[in-house]
């Protein structure tokens, strides 16, 4: 399973594509809402292959504040499964956060920048699909 926090409309079509162009495709899910991945995402961790967290997060008009990806990062840390995670935020700073939340408590973390028109479909995906054969690979040989 793929764990995913992103608001971005556009985006998320396009992760979503590369996602079902993996083989095999992983289960997939998606909050736009920082305060709602943490809520519901617990359970999911045992299952879980792949986390990927974009870090601002922007409510629609009238909808509480979503949170924010530091959030979501301080709350995984607290966690006893460990799973990898990708930063894919374009906020340079608070990625660091993240990644610094991560390096902290030991959890394995890379960082896609945001940068070009398909770093989805190449920087990202690349990343994804190294981490989903690891785990496949560690699963095997269990």
């Amino acid at each position: 399973m793929l764990l995913l926090l992103e608001d971005d409309s556009e985006r998320l079509n396009r992760f979503e594509a590369v996602v079902t162009g993996l083989e095999p495709v992983p289960q997939f899910r998606v909050w736009r809402d920082a305060h709602t991945m943490i809520r519901e995402a617990g359970p999911l961790l045992a299952a879980t292959s792949v986390i990927s967290l974009d870090h601002d997060l922007i409510a629609p008009e009238g909808d509480p504040d979503p949170g924010d990806g530091y959030t979501v990062a301080q709350w995984l840390t607290t966690q006893p499964v460990v799973r990898p995670v990708i930063v894919h935020s374009s906020n340079a700073e608070r990625a660091s956060w993240m990644a610094g939340e991560f390096e902290l408590a030991g959890w394995r973390h890379w960082r896609v920048i945001p940068f070009g028109d398909d770093w989805i479909e190449n920087d990202w995906r690349r990343v994804v699909r190294r981490l989903l054969r690891r785990v496949s690979k560690r699963s095997t040989n269990e």
